[in-house]
């Protein structure tokens, strides 16, 4: 009767430790962004280290934005055309390009690559400097881990990834203006006037509002992966594969609020 009733209660501890184990992990994080925020405005300020940062999450990763955003509106002005031609409505791709670049697709992928290419790096760099005690050895200097190696990398991101935003956007349109014009043969004309006529600066700006949030998610989940890292080589693995996982599933459920919100 014993053996049964502790194979009964097995489901409910596993479920009952990965629940207490989230609400940990919800409670560090929380308490990882209020440090961030109490630093940023304690000097010293290390502008040096925000513009490196900043370099490295913006200017080396404007290039694969180009490439994403162009692509991307480049694809959504084909399938855009392929579904509004049999209704006689084929003038309108421009406002579904400009608008879906805007709102949607322009914040989200490039915080997706973002954070695939720099967000990855930062918690495999944070997490081999905690597995290698390198973090330890701050302490012992008296420099405050928070504020020298987390507090740059999250400003970089909030500042970067809405400039990168507006890059993608901009060669978002820029793509798929060339293929409905010249592959599609949509008078240019009705492409522009319909673009500029159905969206709006709130468009523009509520996208560059997600994309901020996005950095924030990003660099934050990014940094706080790679900083309580444990577990040697495989731990830093680990975090860099949790820090991309879990950027990406972040990024997309926010998507969805900040959504119903804004529009």
């Amino acid at each position: 009767m014993k053996s049964v009733l502790k194979d009964l209660r097995l489901p409910f501890e596993f479920a009952g430790h990965r629940i207490l184990k989230s609400v940990d992990v919800v409670g560090n994080v929380l308490l990882m962004l209020g440090r961030f925020f109490f630093w940023s405005f304690v000097p010293p300020f290390d502008f040096r280290n925000l513009l490196k940062q900043m370099e490295f999450i913006g200017v080396k990763s404007a290039i694969m934005v180009m490439l994403t955003g162009g692509f991307t509106g480049m694809v959504l002005a084909l399938q855009t055309h392929h579904g509004l031609k049999p209704v006689g409505a084929g003038a309108y791709i421009g406002i579904v390009v400009t608008l879906g670049m805007f709102r949607e697709l322009g914040p989200v992928l490039t915080s997706m690559m973002v954070a695939a290419r720099a967000g990855s790096s930062m918690a495999a760099e944070l997490a081999s400097m905690r597995v290698t005690e390198q973090i330890d050895a701050l302490h012992t200097l008296a420099v405050e881990p928070i504020q020298y190696l987390i507090v740059p990398r999250i400003w970089a991101g909030i500042i970067m990834v809405p400039i990168l935003t507006g890059i993608a956007n901009f060669f978002g349109i820029l793509g798929g203006y060339a293929v409905s014009v010249y592959l599609l043969r949509v008078n240019p004309v009705l492409f522009t006037r319909n673009a500029i006529l159905f969206s709006d600066v709130d468009d523009l700006f509520n996208g560059l509002i997600k994309a901020a949030v996005f950095g924030l998610i990003l660099t934050l989940i990014s940094c706080f992966t790679g900083y309580y890292a444990k577990g040697g080589a495989e731990g830093v693995g680990r975090a860099t594969t949790t820090a991309v996982v879990s950027t990406t599933m972040l990024i997309i459920a926010s998507d969805y609020f900040m959504t119903a919100i804004m529009f």
